[in-house]
């Protein structure tokens, strides 16, 4: 029955009501590193050419370049991805996995941008995980994951 509504509304160009789907931050425990951190000789070799005399001229960003600490504290980051792959974070490789992966949710926002929407699952010690989808989103409740309340956005 469900198949025929489908087939009817798909041929005549019928609206079909949308599906609200909802979705939870990541639970970290399983979460993975997807890439390797840059060594030190590799981060010492791009700081000279990215903080080059050059590349300041044209830059807008002085922060950066204004120590070595400062580039390595930006640029010292791995991927790591949610167990099914659905949320990413770009992490800094000066944290441990076991600190990534024990760290509980505090807050989710939804943001947009571009085209897309944002969720972004904040888990403190600059752990962030992000999502984006092209489905129009909001937190539910007021998105703190504090006292195990749940800490998810619905999508439609």
């Amino acid at each position: 029955m469900k198949q025929t509504v489908f087939a009817f509304a798909l041929c005549y160009g019928l609206a079909l009501p949308a599906i609200a789907a909802e979705i939870p931050c990541p639970i970290l425990a399983n979460a993975t590193q997807v890439a390797t951190c840059p060594s030190e000789d590799e981060l010492k070799y791009t700081y000279t050419g990215y903080c080059s005399d050059n590349a300041r001229m044209y830059g807008k960003d002085k922060d950066t370049c204004e120590s070595y600490e400062n580039y390595r504290k930006l640029k010292n980051v791995a991927l790591w991805e949610s167990a099914d792959g659905a949320f990413q974070a770009y992490l800094s490789c000066d944290l441990s996995a076991a600190a990534i992966q024990f760290a509980k949710p505090l807050r989710v926002t939804v943001g947009n941008v571009g085209k897309l929407t944002r969720i972004a699952c904040e888990y403190g010690a600059g752990i962030v995980f992000a999502h984006r989808t092209h489905a129009t989103c909001k937190v539910e409740g007021w998105g703190d994951c504090a006292l195990g309340k749940a800490c998810k956005v619905v999508c439609e």
